[in-house]
């Protein structure tokens, strides 16, 4: 997968800076476990509470991000994330680190928002997208890697998500005032168009991000527990496991659109289903590298079809940052539900439910995909001349994907 020199690499950069907390999650949250006077119940709800601002960023801006201007909203997000992140790192106090938390949290969703709806304008979001999951799977692989080796403490792996956004935010300068906005019939201006699909993507996406985050903010716990491993052999499979996402990503972007949308987001949420089933159940090294590795190969694919769906129902990215935000309420949620879960039934059990709810959520988003594929989408006209606008330690709750997250994805 070539990049082309029309590459947005700016929006490339500032998806990357707003995906890399939910990414990073499980070793923040493990962190602050271990590192604070906070149970895991606590620290998973700072988490909690981490990616519903995220989520709160994205549903409120959804519509504002073209009149307030992407750059000066980027520029907000950021600096947002840098103050939040890094003043969370640096103190020891737990007001302080929730508040950070939040404020960080807030941040990161403006950057995902300014994303989304920058993305979405271009002619191809799908590859575009694909380079975005690429930088961010490989950057939060590098640190799952590394951060263990920098010592204790809840502040590394915080500062290193306010260090991307401070490294990001000199690439803001060449974002666009303004967006340029796309044409719309007359007297629909301002309106969300295809709001059925719309509204139906962005109820499942809620049930479909929960679904496989509830299996990874209690994942440490299975390596750990019921198959035996040590942590930093849990880390290393973690490690693994985003490694294949890049995989995934480059595939899904070799693939493109050659088989549309709804056979790798039907048949690719089944599959997961089947790596979620195989997860949870694992007893050993080998099943439960399987079932994460194979996990987070398929996961990026699909989420990057998913991305592009939303994309493709408004050429002006709001339905994206909906998306993208009501996932990021399921991602929220996934390492509470995942506790009750495998509290209440044990960890197969809870494998066997996850894989069934996605199963069920399968079904309408193969058919939102379907629709939006046979229907004649909007498409961003430009004037002639005018250049196109390219066991509980720290891996055991919480998630990465925020699509937003998961959180979009």
């Amino acid at each position: 997968m070539s990049a082309p020199r029309s590459m947005p690499w700016p929006l490339v950069a500032l998806f990357t800076a707003g995906y890399l907390a939910p990414y990073l999650l499980p070793t923040t949250v493990g962190r602050l476990d271990s590192g604070l006077p906070l149970s895991a119940t606590e620290a998973g709800a700072i988490g909690s509470a981490l990616l519903l601002s995220s989520a709160a960023a994205g549903f409120l801006l959804a519509s504002r991000v073209e009149r307030i201007g992407p750059r000066a909203l980027a520029r907000f997000g950021l600096t947002l994330a840098v103050l939040g992140y890094g003043g969370a790192a640096l103190t020891g106090l737990v007001p302080a680190v929730v508040a950070g938390a939040v404020v960080g949290g807030f941040g990161s969703g403006t950057a995902t928002a300014v994303a989304a709806c920058g993305i979405a304008a271009q002619r191809d979001p799908h590859r575009v997208t694909t380079f975005g999951l690429l930088g961010v799977s490989a950057l939060a692989g590098a640190l799952y890697l590394t951060i263990p080796h920098l010592g204790p403490g809840h502040g590394q792996p915080l500062a290193a998500i306010a260090l991307t956004a401070a490294a990001v935010w000199p690439l803001t300068g060449r974002l666009s005032g303004r967006n340029a906005p796309a044409r719309t019939p007359a007297g629909g201006r301002g309106r969300l168009p295809h709001r059925r699909a719309g509204l139906l993507l962005a109820a499942v996406m809620p049930c479909w991000s929960l679904a496989q985050n509830s299996l990874w903010g209690v994942s440490g716990r299975i390596g750990l527990g019921q198959a035996h491993l040590g942590e930093v052999t849990v880390g290393a499979v973690f490690a693994t496991a985003l490694g294949a996402g890049l995989l995934g990503v480059v595939g899904a972007g070799a693939l493109g659109p050659r088989l549309g949308r709804a056979v790798p987001i039907g048949a690719g949420t089944a599959l997961i289903a089947g790596c979620v089933a195989v997860s949870a159940s694992a007893t050993d090294l080998p099943s439960f590298a399987a079932g994460e590795i194979s996990w987070n190969l398929l996961y990026p694919v699909v989420l990057s079809y998913v991305i592009g769906l939303a994309a493709s129902l408004d050429p002006r990215g709001r339905w994206a940052v909906l998306v993208g935000s009501a996932a990021s309420l399921g991602t929220a949620a996934g390492p509470l539900a995942g506790s009750v879960l495998a509290a209440w039934a044990g960890f197969p059990a809870m494998g066997a439910i996850l894989a069934c709810g996605l199963l069920a959520v399968a079904v309408p988003m193969t058919v939102v995909a379907l629709r939006a594929g046979r229907r004649s989408l909007p498409v961003v006209e430009i004037a002639v001349g005018t250049p196109a606008v390219p066991a509980r330690r720290s891996y055991d709750t919480a998630c990465p994907n925020s699509y937003a997250s998961t959180s979009a994805m």
